[in-house]
């Protein structure tokens, strides 16, 4: 028999299932095959908005317009404009078209994003009770269940609010209906990542592949190409962000969070110089007092504000305001309110440690420290002083000991000997004290060095004598050696005269 052809997809079997991808597919073919379809660059306009390919539905816009001459084709555009964030232009741009109740919509929005007020009065006046225009006005009718879409629109909000279990909760009802919305998958993956992690997070979006069909749907779609970034920890991001920048605004804050973690401030900087503060993303290391002074102040901006202050992020910045100005224990009280949702995080541990350091929670402040892994933090001098100075304080300080020992010689090494030789003394650790300050001397003939390593040679021998921890044998034999090392005429007299009479009087075999 003869063989069945197969039959050409139907447009509207795309639309029904949501699938934007396939109708463009569909439409872009017959477009370069030029074949007659009324309408058919506003229908590929509209597959283009509805897939988050602002730019691309705006040129085809400009085409259809040309060709059509329809005028509603501007309100279109229009929206396009708003979602890209040019406010001012998608009113311009909205004010060609003839009055529709969309348009009316459109102009209620940029002046709310205008902070219009007097233009917001008069085209909310103008809206009726549409349902399309009582949910531009946010008035969500939860009851009205047939209505799927709403409860997307609820999920987001509660997902804005930070309750992403109660967002999941919500969406599922949508997703039962529609299981491949690219919007509602994508908010669940967001919710995922949240909640869990972003392995956990890219699992929920490998529905929306394998629905797809044609292509590669995270290359086609530019929300979910940025979420990959996020959810893979900035795979990538260079790649796939700088493009994004004029058409998802996350993208940027997420660029700057790149650039921070790979240690390229000044070029997260140069991204966020000029923007205007709303949220809670901020980031220095010049050492610049003008830049902290700012960052301060921007953080006690965004974490006061009524929006932010009950919120995780608000917190973190009311603790980094209260951290800059060294107020360290104001600082702890915030960090210490969201210390549960920041366990494995490096960033946070850091900071942490350092609040607990200052206010003398040293302790705290190792266990805190001890908790960072990321091996560029570990090798800095501050993490490294700070660390051996909680051992020192804890008790321990040949752990502090050990870890000057493992350093290569360099400048940071002589300020972590000295500050180990200080704080040991300090501490009445006199043995380590003792060592610390005989290398200093070696290195640099200062005679405040001799004088801190004869104090502390003095400290081991009255724990000697007194029976007590860090006086043993062991060790007085080697701070003897170690006096021995050391061309000063009050040597002899220490050696011979006071320590070597002490130890035969009490029997105590000493190589003197």
């Amino acid at each position: 028999g003869k063989k069945a052809e197969a039959s050409k997809p139907d447009l509207q079997d795309f639309l029904n299932n949501c699938d934007y991808v396939g109708a463009i597919t569909l439409l872009e073919f017959e477009k370069k095959a030029r074949e007659e379809r009324p309408h058919l660059l506003t229908w590929l306009s509209f597959c283009y908005f509805h897939n988050g390919d602002y730019k691309k539905a705006i040129d085809t816009y400009d085409e259809a317009l040309k060709k059509e001459g329809d005028k509603a084709i501007h309100v279109y555009k229009a929206c396009c404009m708003y979602a890209l964030c040019q406010y001012q232009e998608a009113e311009e741009e909205a004010q060609k078209a003839p009055d529709t109740s969309l348009k009316t919509r459109l102009l209620f929005h940029t002046a709310h994003k205008r902070n219009d007020e007097s233009a917001m009065m008069a085209h909310h006046q103008a809206l009726t009770d549409s349902r399309e225009d009582q949910l531009g006005l946010a008035c969500l009718l939860v009851d009205d269940r047939e209505h799927w879409a709403l409860n997307v629109y609820i999920a987001f909000c509660y997902y804005k609010l930070d309750y992403y279990d109660v967002s999941l909760e919500i969406l599922q009802s949508y997703l039962t209906n529609f299981p491949n919305s690219i919007t509602a998958v994508n908010l669940k993956a967001c919710s995922h990542y949240q909640l869990y992690n972003g392995k956990a997070a890219e699992a929920e979006l490998k529905v929306l592949q394998q629905a797809s069909s044609s292509g590669n749907i995270f290359q086609e779609h530019d929300l979910l190409q940025h979420n990959l970034v996020v959810f893979r920890n900035g795979e990538n991001a260079i790649q796939v962000l700088p493009p994004l920048l004029d058409i998802i605004p996350e993208a940027r804050l997420n660029l700057v969070i790149y650039h921070l973690r790979t240690d390229e401030a000044q070029e997260a900087y140069n991204l966020i110089k000029d923007l205007e503060p709303a949220v809670p993303a901020s980031g220095q290391k010049t050492g610049s007092r003008e830049h902290l002074k700012l960052a301060q102040q921007l953080f006690q901006l965004v974490g006061a504000s009524a929006s932010e202050c009950d919120t995780i992020p608000g917190r973190q910045c009311m603790a980094s305001c209260f951290f800059l100005l060294k107020q360290f224990d104001d600082a702890l009280v915030y960090l210490k309110s969201v210390k549960p949702y920041f366990s494995n995080d490096d960033d946070f541990n850091w900071d942490y440690g350092i609040a607990c350091a200052n206010a003398a929670d040293y302790k705290e402040a190792k266990e805190a420290l001890l908790q960072v892994q990321n091996d560029k933090y570990r090798a800095e001098f501050c993490y490294l002083s700070w660390l051996c100075r909680c051992y020192i304080m804890s008790g321990e300080p040949e752990l502090a000991w050990e870890t000057y020992v493992r350093l290569d010689t360099s400048n940071e090494s002589f300020n972590l000997l000295h500050l180990i030789a200080n704080d040991c003394y300090k501490m009445g650790h006199f043995y380590y004290a003792c060592k610390a300050f005989d290398v200093l001397e070696r290195l640099d003939p200062d005679p405040e060095f001799w004088e801190g390593k004869r104090g502390a040679a003095i400290g081991v021998f009255q724990k000697a004598v007194a029976g007590k921890p860090g006086g043993e044998q062991d060790k007085l034999q080697e701070v003897v050696t170690i006096l021995r090392s050391t061309n000063n005429p009050t040597v002899d007299y220490m050696v011979n005269r006071v320590i070597k009479k002490w130890a035969k009087d009490n029997r105590v075999k000493l190589d003197v």
